[in-house]
């Protein structure tokens, strides 16, 4: 047995499932904004395509090419370049197809680091609990980065010590930001690469939320973007991953990609083969489809945008929130402990969402997630609006 396993912590929807055993829901319809599983209608075109019987047919009756077809890394670099521009990546040596996010930012620990030499992982504190999997499976040390209030909820570069950057091989961050929708800036982005570039660490950064942002007209800096503006045009030490998931509400399609360093997708790649995580034909001509199309990513953020919106509204007069400059969810403050008040969130108003604390490691007697809570407002709007009425209605019980 892989003695790591025995590192792993519970993932959280087993720790909130645990918390909630016993708990005797209210009567009202249930409501969840526990998982960020986007709940809004996937892209007709998409729909059509599966219904396409010769490219079904075609898709389950060959053996997919764990590279990905041309069209479709044909299709993922020019959205990099639409959208994050100057950044121009050759499909041919910069772009991967992976099966979503999640388990490409699980296994590019297994390719990318060195326990012996590089012990430790970065990740922000709170975080999505793959990376930590994976810096633990990888047999390296995870280092928690506090993301809290005082500094816009985003990790501080500069309390890093030189010491601890030779122990670094891999870095992991979002942005924007899970669960609290923070933004870097380019100056920030910039500072992270020049940082690995110093130290020959691995740069990864999970990107799946960034066509969910607020202003239209300002959308979020990507890293392949800034490493581009900065000179750096082969995106050296710099991965991104993406997906489909949130971009375009299509969570089961289970389609993404990693795209720069072309040396370290060039070693992702060979690990893929071994692993044969190949995506489906039909999956990828499918995808291809949805990178190529940014009308629908509109019309899906502007639909985020106005239930946040609501959302915040409607409870401002008992529960104030801000509302976050990118991505679904709300990190607000519980006026009292996360888990007695998510307790008490199922048992008044039969609504779950995910606390806090579930989402983040206590480093010297700090959790940055302790009395918050995780809201994403993947529901349909008057779902959403639904669960903003209830909560402001039973306020008094929940605090």
């Amino acid at each position: 047995m892989n003695p790591d396993l025995s590192r792993l912590k519970p993932y959280p929807f087993d720790q909130l499932n645990q918390l909630l055993d016993g708990v005797t829901p209210g009567a009202q319809p249930f409501i969840s904004l526990a998982l960020g599983e986007p709940r809004h209608q996937p892209p007709d075109f998409i729909i059509e395509a599966f219904a396409n019987t010769g490219l079904l047919t075609e898709g389950v009756a060959t053996y997919p090419p764990t590279r990905g077809l041309p069209n479709l890394r044909a299709a993922i670099a020019d959205f990099v370049r639409r959208r994050f521009s100057p950044a121009d990546p050759d499909p041919d040596f910069h772009v991967l197809p992976v099966n979503g996010t999640r388990e490409a930012l699980f296994a590019i620990a297994q390719t990318v680091c060195d326990p012996t030499s590089k012990p430790l992982t970065l990740l922000p504190n709170p975080f999505y609990q793959i990376y930590e999997g994976a810096a633990l499976l990888a047999g390296t040390t995870p280092h928690y980065l506090p993301c809290g209030p005082e500094r816009g909820f985003q990790p501080d570069i500069n309390a890093i010590s030189d010491d601890l950057w030779q122990r670094v091989g891999l870095i992991y961050l979002c942005n924007p930001g899970n669960p609290q929708g923070a933004l870097m800036s380019t100056e920030t982005l910039q500072a992270w690469i020049s940082k690995a570039l110093e130290h020959q660490a691995v740069l990864v950064m999970d990107e799946c939320y960034s066509e969910i942002y607020r202003e239209e007209t300002n959308p979020p800096p990507g890293l392949l973007q800034a490493a581009a503006m900065m000179g750096n045009k082969d995106f050296k030490q710099c991965l991104t991953f993406n997906s489909l998931s949130k971009r375009s509400n299509l969570p089961g399609l289970r389609s993404g990609f990693v795209a720069g360093d072309a040396d370290l997708i060039r070693s992702f790649l060979l690990y893929r083969t071994y692993h044969g995580s190949a995506m489906p034909v039909h999956t990828q001509k499918i995808s291809a489809l949805a990178w190529q199309d940014d009308d629908h990513v509109r019309a899906n953020r502007a639909q985020y945008t106005a239930k946040i919106q609501d959302f915040v509204r409607v409870l401002a007069p008992f529960w104030p929130m801000q509302p976050p400059a990118a991505s679904f969810y709300l990190w607000p403050e519980t006026p009292i402990n996360d888990l007695e008040f998510t307790q008490r969130l199922m048992r008044n108003c039969n609504i779950k969402v995910l606390p806090g604390q579930f989402l983040s490691r206590s480093v010297n007697g700090q959790n940055p997630g302790l009395n918050r809570v995780r809201l994403a407002l993947v529901a349909d709007s008057d779902d959403c609006l639904e669960a903003a009425n209830r909560i402001a209605d039973n306020f008094q019980h929940l605090s």
